[in-house]
């Protein structure tokens, strides 16, 4: 945010989620396809992550080439979908995020 009384310098507001403006996984995941959806794990670590469809998507969209709202376009299109779930995709951004699986 920044400072209402003008004090200091005034910085830029990152994403919703604290990601860069396009939001990249991070390097050499693991991603296991099950019957319905996908598991995700980090090379080293015990903690597994079990991901839907759509969630398995936005995070191969996370490539630092798209926006969260150019990903939202793309699940809009891939899914045939009247409007682009832009507030849908920056909450799984968010947990993707928190799960430590975006840079």
């Amino acid at each position: 945010m920044h400072k209402a009384d003008g004090e200091g310098p005034r910085r830029p507001v990152s994403g919703a989620a604290g990601w860069s403006r396009k939001p990249k996984r991070i390097a050499d995941l693991d991603i296991s396809v099950t019957e319905d959806g996908c598991v995700v794990s980090k090379p080293g670590h015990d903690a597994m992550h079990y991901l839907n469809p759509t969630a398995v998507l936005v995070l191969e969209l996370c490539n630092g080439q798209h926006s969260p709202e150019q990903i939202a376009e793309l699940v809009k299109e891939a899914y045939g979908l009247p409007d682009a779930p832009v507030g849908d995709v920056h909450e799984a951004l968010k947990r993707l995020k928190a799960e430590g699986l975006l840079a």
